[in-house]
């Protein structure tokens, strides 16, 4: 609907153009079409009329006027056009059109709220990517929630998506890793070494190191020690990342390629990547160090890439990696990481203009912090996986569907609080049960209706007829809103914007069918009830359609 409307209103806009009762104008300005709060200021707006003022040089009223006196409506969609306040332009819907919507849902069913806006471009979409180091927690666990959401989204909105890992499986922290795992395999041996502050202080090293010992024995003790911290970084790598990939696999998370910062070394492209920079003298040597001119592209200062050591840094690695992406001909490149890499932006963007190419084909999301509550309360983060709560605990406890569910209910640049035991109550306070309800209670509604004879589920021309109560149109116009989310949340990258619809859908259906008095679904009346049938069920379709974007199942029974 919103589409059709745009399209009539730049035909207008370009009639009047022609036609010279407005100034020629260079580009066709955007013309922009929202739903006013206010249901009098009509179904769509537009301040298209003040955004050409001041080139016309003329007052918008005016503009407004000329726009709608140049504007066909064969189809007989609107019911009334009016300029409204400084000079917005108020478009009414006929009545009769929004039954298009209806029908529409039908039809496409599944495939409601897809688009082809993305043309097929490419986009890959990086997330998670948590050290193996240890096991998620809850901030991963929005990452991942927020990046796989994103991923389905675009891809509903016509791009190609690739989801990647990025393991960071190489460095100071795979060392201190291997490190931790030996002295507490040490002790576990009898060995009453210290164990010092700097290393990871989780139970789950502790268990790795059992795991070693039953495995190995005391054989570790008896070679190298490099070879066996070696030993012990390899083994607790690969474990954590299996336990990982099994995390996310429950959490209903896949990726497309896990993506080895290992490989990087192994290939030779981080030294290669350093040495194309110091061809295009982009690094120079400097107190002993290797540092790359990221000043010069917008950084607050350039930065080491190869320590005084020989050791290169983590930057180093990220740079091959992102000349990697960009090499696989990606259009689009995004980047989800958690709040604490702000800081990081800024040099990764450099390097990508270094590189040659434009800083805006990576684009970053970074995703705040969650505070864990139970019944309002902080839990305290002193459980058997260290300093934090695991992912996997949150949803063994509350399941996938809440955990996913909330993770998304805010805007990803605003801190979290996520309540356990909200999260498990069944009742409207919860809101991913108050949705899951709402797509129950009509799968409930249509079993009852195919008991009592009411099978014939399709469009029937005297439906417009029977549901015309202002409450009905509502939802229909709510349901009309939904293509627009989706390619909006797209656009936006905000996939909040998912269950905050959603949100509005279910609460309109819920005030809709237990006001039992007037709007009875299921009634002796067949006619009214097939048409009432018709349109409760494509609120089903949308519900549904929208918690597979966020990996929330859509229950029947609950």
């Amino acid at each position: 609907m919103k589409d059709k409307l745009g399209r009539m209103v730049r035909r207008a806009l370009e009639s009047a153009l022609a036609s010279g009762q407005l100034r020629p104008v260079q580009v066709l300005p955007s013309i922009g079409l929202e739903t006013p709060k206010t249901p009098a200021h009509g179904d769509y707006s537009t301040n298209i009329a003040m955004a050409m003022a001041s080139h016309q040089k003329r007052r918008p009223q005016d503009i407004a006027r000329i726009i709608i006196d140049h504007m066909g409506d064969a189809d007989h969609l609107l019911s009334k056009t009016e300029v409204a306040g400084p000079g917005f332009i108020n478009f009414f819907i006929a009545q009769d059109q929004w039954y298009e919507v209806l029908r529409t849902v039908h039809d496409q069913n599944k495939a409601y709220g897809t688009s082809e806006r993305g043309q097929g471009q490419r986009v890959q979409v990086e997330f998670v990517s948590a050290n193996p180091t240890g096991p998620l927690h809850v901030g991963h666990g929005r990452c991942a929630a927020v990046g796989d959401t994103l991923a389905a989204v675009l891809k509903a909105a016509g791009y190609e998506v690739e989801k990647e890992y990025y393991v960071n499986d190489s460095g100071r922290q795979i060392l201190t890793l291997g490190r931790s795992v030996f002295l507490r395999y040490r002790q576990l041996l009898g060995d009453p070494v210290a164990f010092p502050m700097d290393a990871y202080q989780g139970d789950y090293i502790k268990d790795l190191a059992r795991m070693l010992v039953d495995r190995e024995g005391k054989r570790l003790l008896e070679i190298p020690e490099e070879e066996a911290t070696g030993l012990c970084a390899t083994f607790a790598a690969d474990e954590i990342l299996a336990g990982i990939r099994e995390d996310l696999e429950t959490f209903g998370v896949s990726f497309d390629r896990w993506f080895s910062e290992q490989s990087l070394y192994d290939s030779g492209t981080v030294q290669a990547t350093i040495q194309d920079l110091r061809y295009r003298d982009l690094v120079y040597d400097h107190e002993g160090a290797v540092w790359f001119r990221t000043n010069k592209f917008g950084d607050e200062k350039d930065r080491v890439v190869v320590r005084g050591n020989g050791l290169t840094t983590y930057f180093a690695s990220d740079i091959a990696y992102h000349k990697d992406k960009l090499e696989r001909r990606f259009d689009r490149i995004i980047d989800i990481w958690g709040a604490d890499h702000h800081g990081y932006v800024p040099r990764i963007s450099a390097s990508i203009q270094a590189m040659g190419h434009d800083r805006q084909t990576c684009e970053f999301i970074l995703v705040q912090l969650v505070n864990l509550l139970r019944g309002g309360k902080p839990v305290a983060m002193s459980t058997r996986a260290g300093e934090f709560v695991t992912l996997r605990q949150v949803i063994d406890e509350v399941g996938r569907d809440a955990a996913r569910f909330l993770f998304l209910l805010r805007h990803y640049d605003s801190p979290l609080d996520f309540d356990l035991e909200l999260a498990k109550k069944q009742s409207n306070e919860n809101p991913v049960y108050y949705l899951q309800y709402v797509h129950a209670r009509i799968s409930n509604i249509l079993k009852k209706a195919e008991e009592r004879g009411y099978k014939n589920r399709g469009w029937h021309e005297g439906f417009p007829e029977l549901i015309n109560l202002p409450e009905e149109i509502h939802l229909i116009k709510l349901m009309a809103r939904y293509p627009e989310v989706v390619a909006q949340s797209a656009r936006l990258m905000e996939p909040h914007r998912i269950p905050f619809y959603l949100k509005e859908l279910a609460g309109a259906f819920h005030a809709y069918y237990h006001d039992r008095s007037s709007h009875q679904v299921v009634s002796d009346d067949a006619g009214l009830s097939a048409a009432r049938l018709f349109l409760v069920s494509a609120v089903r379709m949308i519900i549904r359609n929208g918690l597979a974007l966020m990996g929330v199942s859509a229950p029947e029974i609950m």
